[in-house]
């Protein structure tokens, strides 16, 4: 039994750096274009304030590639693809946190709150079963009880793959392309909400995210351009 576990542990960290060797190739090719609203680049290792970045599923490894990522943690589902997950996580410098809405919710969550002040947390909150793109109560749930302000993170390329899966696909850039980003003006929530709070709240992040992630898919795609962007976030921080 020591042994079948000895190979499945060996196994899931061999398929990890396979994969994160090829991506951060991949990446490596492509030239990276961003939008980011002032203060919130959660790349800068000297950011003073912390964040929850959402990121829907179907891109979630481009913010860990188009720049290394600094005091950053990530939840993990508790199923098998979830163990590759966050042995990928630690390879790309983010400290995974092992938990669902089904399966060790309430302790990774206990986890989370008591690393919020040191560490921003990157959740997928139509993760991890679906519906693909549809917000869960988790995000705004969590960033009710740590006080951290939501912001919005959208990410697209100007030529890629869509991989699909069971209940969403997944986007890969193909190599020598752009990659781009936007990352939103913050969101609050207030403590102690009631169920109609929650949903209010739930509403106005997935709004945020639909019309975030419109814009950057009209940007990758060429029907904008950078400087209709910049009306509305007038500042650009690099990655």
């Amino acid at each position: 039994m020591i042994g079948v576990k000895l190979r499945s542990v060996w196994l899931t960290r061999l398929v990890a750096r396979s994969v994160v060797a090829a991506l951060k190739l991949l990446f490596a090719t492509c030239r990276k274009e961003s939008v980011i609203f002032p203060g919130t680049n959660g790349w800068n290792p000297d950011l003073p304030d912390r964040f929850l970045f959402s990121v829907w599923h179907d891109v979630l490894f481009f913010p860990l590639l188009v720049a290394k990522p600094h005091n950053m943690s990530a939840l993990a589902s508790r199923h098998q693809d979830g163990a590759y997950v966050a042995e990928i996580l630690r390879l790309l410098n983010v400290e995974p946190y092992r938990g669902s809405t089904t399966r060790g919710g309430a302790q990774a969550v206990k986890q989370l709150l008591n690393v919020a002040s040191q560490l921003h947390i990157t959740l997928t909150p139509d993760g991890p079963r679906g519906p693909r793109r549809e917000m869960k109560d988790g995000l705004v749930f969590l960033a009710s009880r740590t006080g951290l302000p939501i912001v919005p993170a959208a990410f697209s390329c100007r030529r890629g793959l869509r991989i699909k899966g069971t209940w969403t696909d997944m986007l890969v850039p193909l190599p020598f392309t752009t990659t781009y980003c936007i990352l939103g003006e913050p969101i609050h929530v207030p403590a102690d909400m009631t169920r109609d709070e929650i949903d209010r709240n739930k509403q106005r992040v997935q709004e945020a995210m639909d019309r975030l992630y419109a814009r950057v898919d009209d940007w990758a795609a060429g029907r904008i351009k950078r400087a209709d962007l910049d009306e509305v976030m007038p500042v650009r921080d690099a990655a």
